[in-house]
């Protein structure tokens, strides 16, 4: 029996009564979260629903969630958590991909309204046999005539279920990759996977039962899933769910839950940081209440990581993970010296190295692909041999992005593969250039793309957010910028947006600036 829903369960033994999830105010304890989660599974096992199905989950950062995650692993069937901004012909193709036999879906809101979009995906999608539709409040009816909702799935169902003994190498979820480089695959990750992934990141984390922390990060995601809902379940602590990242929001939770943990993508950062009402909270208390802030998702700017630190007097630690590796593969860990500007070290079980394009392994200093091994590395991509063969060579992870390893074995994250700038034949990393952009005391966020040049084959072009009121030219920053990184560096182009793109992930969305 190595099923990844044991963790609630035991600490629905550990800690009955305990806040398990806060949501508004709404508090649920561990047994009631772990008695929700077995009227599901007891609801699909109605159903035929059982080990090595599909069922997938569209669901913003609402107790139903975690009560529908875990029902579904109880029934040993496969989770497959799906982005909450997905359109009807998204949802059909990840519903047939996955061979989904079952469907979840909020109502959503108007802004969202992803029920509409999840249901019409659904009706598109002849293989998937049943919907439920998440309502608000359980009784809720479903506004989509005769739909079936969640609620009547539940009901009548026991709160007692015996979970299935799932092997450590069953698939637990499946993960979609954002398709950058096609249609979106399948990450196959295992109980075993997530499991350790759970253990370690609660030790990194250094949580406790005591701690109390705010999961803003969406859960579809593998970051927010992992490092934070089942590395909180497995060590029994109380989480703070908030559906979207608001600072105000944020800030409101930090102060009257007393919140001692928090991860978030750079931006997340950002605008916390450069919110201009934080002073009507209590900055003190906030200061004094947060233990650790965790980054992840992407490249926190240095600049950003310093002056959050030194306003909040809290360490921010950055890792790197990546869907595929459950995520974490590395991790500025507690009990070591930080380097501001490194994702830190391999975590316990998982090796890293630098490779060329011959797979031959790097020294220290040498710029490369990261690769990793260990209890990390996903499965393979479902249904996609061709991909996992080209991914996964001789059990090392090709990851796509490219790092170095310092003299120290601290590795240090230069930019993905296919965000590199060739530009007249010289390499240039858009990361390098944004830290320094970053520098800039007019510059709020940058984002450095290349665009099509027929002399050089691509220029680099500084997407820039300025600073409330500030005032900045074109040829200022690229003067400025000149003056400061070699000649093939430094921007020709720039471009000021009152905002960049996001995912729903919080990352931005380089390949929207590249199209506009």
């Amino acid at each position: 029996m190595f099923n990844l829903s044991t963790i609630l369960e035991h600490q629905a033994r550990n800690y009955a009564t305990k806040e398990a999830i806060v949501f508004a105010d709404k508090r649920i304890s561990y047994a009631h979260l772990n008695a929700a989660a077995n009227q599901i599974a007891n609801g699909l096992k109605s159903l035929g629903i059982g080990h090595g199905d599909k069922v997938a989950l569209t669901c913003a950062n609402l107790p139903y969630f975690p009560i529908i995650y875990f029902g579904i692993l109880k029934a040993g069937a496969t989770v497959v958590p799906l982005s909450v901004l997905l359109k009807r012909y998204e949802v059909n193709y990840h519903l047939q991909d996955s061979e989904a036999k079952a469907y979840f879906c909020f109502v959503g809101t108007p802004d969202i309204p992803m029920g509409q979009e999840g249901h019409a995906g659904f009706e598109m999608t002849d293989t998937c046999e049943h919907f439920f539709m998440i309502t608000p409040q359980p009784t809720d009816p479903s506004p989509i005539e005769g739909t079936q909702t969640m609620g009547m799935l539940m009901s009548g169902q026991s709160p007692i279920f015996e979970s299935y003994p799932t092997e450590p190498n069953d698939t637990a979820v499946i993960i979609y990759t954002s398709g950058t480089t096609g249609r979106p695959k399948g990450a196959e990750l295992t109980h075993a996977n997530l499991m350790f992934n759970a253990i370690l990141s609660a030790d990194l984390f250094k949580l406790t039962p005591q701690s109390r922390q705010l999961l803003v990060l969406p859960l579809f995601h593998i970051f927010g899933q992992t490092v934070q809902m089942l590395a909180g379940i497995y060590r029994g602590v109380s989480t703070s769910l908030v559906p979207r990242f608001d600072a105000a929001a944020i800030f409101t939770i930090f102060q009257n839950e007393k919140i001692t943990h928090f991860a978030g993508v750079p931006t997340m950062y950002w605008g916390l940081l450069n919110y201009p009402d934080a002073h009507k909270f209590d900055l003190e208390l906030i200061k004094n209440t947060l233990e650790i802030c965790g980054s992840g998702g992407a490249a926190l700017p240095v600049q950003v990581l310093h002056d959050f630190e030194a306003k909040f007097n809290v360490p921010i630690l950055e890792g790197y993970g990546m869907s595929e590796g459950s995520p974490v593969v590395t991790f500025n860990q507690p009990d070591k010296p930080r380097k501001a500007g490194s994702v830190g070290t391999p975590v316990w079980g998982v090796e890293v190295c630098i490779m060329d394009e011959n797979r031959n392994q790097l020294g220290s200093n040498e710029k490369g692909e990261i690769c990793y091994r260990g209890h990390n590395v996903m499965k393979g991509y479902y249904k996609r041999p061709e991909a996992t063969a080209e991914s996964v060579i001789d059990g090392w992870l090709h990851s796509g992005d490219i790092g170095y390893r310092d003299e120290d074995g601290y590795y240090f994250i230069v930019d993905r593969t296919k965000d590199m700038i060739i530009r007249g034949g010289y390499n240039v990393y858009p990361r390098e250039v944004e830290e320094l952009i970053m520098q800039h005391p007019a510059v709020s966020m940058v984002a450095v793309i290349g665009v099509p040049h027929d002399q050089y084959g691509e220029e680099i072009k500084a997407c820039v957010v300025l600073k409330p009121n500030a005032e900045l030219s074109a040829e200022d920053l690229i003067a400025w910028s000149k003056d400061r990184i070699a000649m093939y560096k430094y921007p020709r182009i720039v471009e000021f947006l009152s905002s960049l793109p996001m995912s729903a992930s919080g990352k931005i969305l380089k390949r929207e600036l590249r199209t506009n």
